[in-house]
């Protein structure tokens, strides 16, 4: 296993959507492997393939390190498709490793319904709230080319543009490894 670098806002790949996976072979396996390292190594409990730079429609998840959740296993979702979202909707803060240091009030829907394949390509079907469902939301808009900062107000991307810029450039201090500046851009 390895640690890889994130991806950042500003790089090409946070911006398109991904492909499709048809089939789980040893390199698939060792992706979700490192997948799993690098998020943890940045404390992260959902990360999407394309935050390291891999064009693969592919998520991992892990929030049993939230007290509430330490029941919940750790989540492979291969070819996700959200096929319902609720009525109800609630406003959560949200954060992100490709937007380190940026956390914004984000409304989502409280309940989801997920399809998705596992590591042996069998289907299965997901119902979640609150915290799944907000993790699996943010990590799918991942796959679609969509940032949570997509999602707030006119005025307070206007207060962000200054901090976002910096992330952009390179000229914030994270605590993990991120591609270098020409790695991905667009």
């Amino acid at each position: 296993m390895a640690i890889l670098p994130i991806t950042l806002i500003g790089d090409k790949i946070l911006r398109h959507k991904v492909k499709k996976v048809s089939d789980v072979d040893v390199e698939t396996v060792e992706l979700i492997k490192n997948m799993f390292q690098t998020m943890r190594n940045a404390n992260g409990i959902g990360f999407a393939a394309n935050q390291i730079g891999a064009d693969k429609s592919i998520i991992v998840i892990d929030v049993s390190v939230i007290e509430e959740y330490k029941n919940i296993k750790p989540l492979v979702l291969i070819n996700p498709d959200i096929i319902y979202r609720s009525e109800e909707k609630i406003i959560m803060e949200e954060g992100c490793l490709s937007i380190p240091d940026i956390r914004c009030e984000i409304e989502r829907p409280s309940q989801i319904v997920v399809k998705y394949k596992d590591t042996d390509m069998v289907k299965h079907e997901l119902e979640a709230s609150a915290l799944l469902a907000r993790v699996i939301q943010h990590e799918f808009d991942h796959l679609n080319g969509i940032l949570f900062t997509d999602l707030i107000d006119q005025d307070l991307k206007k207060k962000l543009k200054k901090p976002l810029s910096l992330i952009k450039n390179r000229q914030l201090e994270v605590d993990y490894p991120v591609t270098a500046d020409s790695e991905y851009r667009l």
